[in-house]
């Protein structure tokens, strides 16, 4: 059984930083796409950034280019995502997923078969 658990939110100041995980287990990565969706309360799920865990390709929204980073430790099998220079409008509750088996070229959001519970970044000015 596939798990995605993620860790790592909290509540910053705008211009602060946290680092949020994601800890898979259940599957073993032959090559798979990995990502960080966030939704903000009364919108829609987004893209924030997806890796291609076999050839590390990343993928960013250009909301967040130059602000976030994401990574793969694959070993460990964990998903990182480093935030920096946080703004208000970066509230949401952040979501890992996984989609085994694939690169992340022509990704959808509906493409990720499997998703965590949730971490939530909160933002304030």
């Amino acid at each position: 059984q596939v798990q995605l658990v993620e860790s790592g939110g909290g509540s910053v100041q705008a211009g602060g930083s946290l680092r949020l995980s994601c800890a898979a287990s259940g599957y073993t990565d032959s090559g798979s796409c990995m990502g960080w969706f966030r939704q903000a309360p009364g919108k829609e799920r987004e893209m924030v950034a997806r890796v291609s865990t076999k050839t590390s390709a990343t993928y960013y929204a250009d909301s967040v280019k130059g602000r976030f980073t994401i990574s793969a430790d694959n070993p460990k099998n964990t998903l990182y995502l480093q935030m920096n220079s946080l703004k208000p409008e970066d509230t949401a509750m952040y979501y890992c997923a996984a989609r085994p088996g694939r690169n992340c070229i022509g990704l959808g959001l509906a493409s990720f078969a499997y998703w965590g519970q949730g971490t939530q970044v909160t933002v304030s000015s």
